[in-house]
């Protein structure tokens, strides 16, 4: 390690995203993007805005967050706005969680959050889930310093139920503690009350549990992640939180080209949920013919599958299919290492994974 590094770069394990390959076209069902285009009224909102960009752009995000609270039936005062909801997810580490006691997170979902509970030095503990990958609210009712859960779960897309998070709210509310439910693939759990959530959000709950919070991104279900938009919905108090973690770090986070292509995003509801739908349908699709092939599939909620065909290592399928010109996601653990993550593509994506899929079993490379 280089001598001029402090003792807090000394000990980080950085995020390691998914492949964004250069060079060689591929399929790429390995970061969980969207297949279909951003709303045509999102690039008409951004030529707009970039008529004139002297200027700082607003840091308060307010036609932004007008636009998000139309769409999710909440106040503007309720919505903080950020650079894609991992820049939230670390303002939400460094405002809520306490030591000593420990932040509490599943022990297989979203791999940023160690990262940031060691960037702000917060112990941590990782309560197992089930045998059937399923998050046990019971493993949460204990003294901790928060909790955050993902519903759906990443990487198993697996959703649990509403009801079992506000019951654990609750108990975290004895505590004086924060629930964080991170909400990024819920719009694939099914059509909410309002456009901008699926129907298992927990945002129609905040004015009853001031304890609550939610993340959200662009990235997913407004096909925006090349702009880096994300938002939280929760309690007045929590929200202001937030902004002051934000004001002491960079005031001006989203620029005007993305806060005008993500409020024309929000607005667009009907765009939204027919490329949902759409997703949705080629997952239940893919799902079937999966199990058709002998794969263990896990039940997914969200805009990917978490699958395995037993007996096959998930290194060597995965190489298969990256030779045949399809990325896929895999991650190491003696739980997870030979399921693969395929994100959800278009009809046309996904025959070619099918089809590079059978081509890989029947070489016997696989």
């Amino acid at each position: 390690m280089n001598p001029y590094w402090n003792r807090r770069v000394r000990k980080l394990e950085p995020y390691v995203p998914g492949e964004q390959p250069r060079g060689r076209k591929f399929i790429k069902l390995n970061t969980n993007e969207n297949p279909y285009p951003p709303s045509p009224k999102v690039l008409e909102a951004i030529r707009g805005a970039a008529g004139d960009l002297r200027l700082y752009p607003d840091p308060a995000c307010t036609a932004l967050r007008e636009a998000i609270a139309e769409a999710a039936g909440v106040k503007p005062a309720q919505i903080f706005a950020g650079n894609g909801s991992d820049e939230v997810l670390a303002f939400v580490f460094a405002a809520f969680f306490q030591a000593p006691d420990p932040v509490l997170f599943p022990d297989i979902t979203y791999s940023f959050y160690p990262v940031y509970a060691g960037l702000w030095d917060l112990p941590f503990e990782t309560p197992p889930l089930t045998g059937d990958f399923r998050i046990d609210p019971a493993d949460y009712r204990r003294p901790s310093g928060g909790v955050i859960v993902p519903n759906p779960n990443a990487p198993t897309g697996i959703l649990l139920e509403p009801g079992a998070l506000l019951s654990l709210a609750e108990d975290l509310a004895r505590q004086n503690r924060v629930l964080v439910v991170d909400e990024a693939y819920g719009l694939f759990a099914g059509p909410g009350a309002h456009s901008l959530l699926g129907a298992a959000s927990l945002v129609p709950h905040i004015e009853a549990h001031p304890n609550l919070l939610t993340v959200h991104t662009f990235s997913k279900m407004a096909s925006l992640a090349g702009l880096r938009v994300g938002f939280a919905i929760g309690n007045e108090a929590l929200i202001e939180a937030l902004c002051r973690v934000r004001d002491s770090f960079n005031s001006y986070p989203l620029d005007a080209l993305a806060q005008a292509g993500a409020a024309a995003a929000a607005a667009d509801g009907a765009y939204r949920a027919e490329t949902a739908a759409r997703i949705r349908a080629q997952r239940e699709r893919v799902t079937g013919a999966l199990r058709e092939r002998g794969f263990e599939t896990l039940p997914s909620a969200a805009n990917f599958i978490f699958t395995r065909r037993p007996g096959i290592r998930g290194a060597d399928l995965s190489a298969a299919l990256r030779e045949r010109g399809i990325l896929v996601r895999r991650f190491d653990g003696p739980r997870t290492g030979d399921f693969l993550r395929v994100t959800i593509g278009a009809a046309e994506d996904m025959d070619a994974f099918l089809e590079a899929l059978d081509a890989a079993l029947a070489a016997g490379r696989a």
